[in-house]
């Protein structure tokens, strides 16, 4: 699936007007109707029986209504991905020099668990439709894919492919780290879905990233120039207190991980 192409902008200014956060917050609310509208007829008709002209009926809009926000009917139960993707990037386009780019895409990522669990019944709901319909579990996939080209892209961009030398394994090292976050929001995703959107799934998600930064953490980090010479984090033991000194524009988890190794090599 393409990923959906960026506005070419004449202003001045990209900042969005409240004209265009009203319009682009009734697109959202108009996907979330059709959507909803979707899923009630996937799960009362079955999914081969639905028509498009049957959904728009239950929303009460017009057929080209309805294609004019989504290509197909089994689009129509992801409303929220193309916003979702834009969110992702927006994390990545603002991350601070110092920040370890692996840190970056764990927390683009996580606006695409936050977009399920924003509304928990609709995604145990959705889950289950993808599991019974293997065309609407091809479109899942096809979306997840757009997420991973776009942290591979963020993750190569700290690297110069071009200057691929022999024992230098830094591109291939960002390509197999961005599928490894995917894989690892996948993961705890779809367990928190099986067992009915219960639990706090973010601090699942940071336990798996946990895991993941300690994989790969090491070598993505080489390919930023840090903004200071200065570690983000230091930490220094005075009798049974551990002391941690941080930069006032430190990345919390990169603090925090830097306090959990050392409590860790301390005990």
């Amino acid at each position: 699936m393409s990923q959906p192409a960026r506005p070419q902008s004449s202003d001045v200014s990209d900042t969005p007007t409240p004209g265009t956060r009203r319009a682009a917050a009734q697109r959202l609310k108009m996907r979330r109707e059709l959507s909803a509208a979707a899923m009630e007829l996937f799960a009362t008709k079955g999914y081969e029986a639905t028509t498009v002209d049957e959904i728009a009926a239950a929303a009460g809009v017009a057929r080209r209504t309805f294609f004019r926000h989504f290509r197909s009917k089994e689009e129509a139960i992801f409303p929220d991905h193309d916003d979702t993707l834009v969110r992702a990037e927006a994390v990545l386009d603002a991350a601070p020099p110092h920040e370890n780019p692996l840190d970056t895409v764990c927390r683009g990522i996580k606006e695409v668990m936050r977009m399920y669990a924003s509304a928990p019944a609709v995604s145990v709901a959705r889950y289950r439709l993808t599991r019974e319909v293997p065309t609407l579990r091809e479109a899942e996939i096809a979306s997840v894919a757009r997420y991973e080209r776009l942290f591979t892209r963020y993750l190569l961009g700290h690297f110069d492919e071009g200057a691929h030398r022999e024992g230098d394994d830094d591109p291939l090292l960002a390509e197999v780290a961005a599928s490894a976050v995917v894989t690892a929001h996948n993961h705890v995703l779809r367990r928190w879905l099986r067992a009915g959107a219960e639990g706090d799934v973010e601090s699942q998600l940071d336990h798996a990233f946990e895991i993941v930064r300690e994989t790969f953490g090491a070598g993505i980090g080489a390919g930023r120039t840090a903004s200071s010479e200065t570690p983000p984090a230091t930490v220094s033991r005075e009798g049974e207190v551990l002391v941690t000194v941080a930069r006032t524009d430190a990345p919390l988890d990169e603090v925090m991980r830097t306090i959990r190794k050392a409590l860790k090599e301390n005990r």
